[in-house]
């Protein structure tokens, strides 16, 4: 991140983590105050703490409005994992 030739970093899941507490929040919020300017920093996983949000540019969230699941189709390899 800090030699500048990375354009886009995605901490996959990082959100769950710090819930979690596997990562420390005030780790990640360095690396979210300190980030190149031009580069993009995407960050998922549900219950994003405040202060992460506070800082974030966009916040998104995805619900659910219908899933196979729901009709007891199992899940498919390269489609649901």
């Amino acid at each position: 991140m800090e030699s500048g030739k990375v354009d886009i970093l995605i901490l996959n899941e990082i959100n769950n983590a710090i819930k979690l507490r596997l990562v420390d929040l005030s780790q990640l919020l360095a690396i979210i105050k300190t980030k190149p300017p031009l580069m993009h920093l995407v960050l998922t996983g549900r219950d994003a703490h405040p202060e992460i949000i506070e800082l974030a540019d966009i916040v998104s969230e995805v619900n659910e409005i219908k899933h196979a699941y729901r009709k007891e189709i199992e899940p498919q390899p390269g489609i649901d994992y």
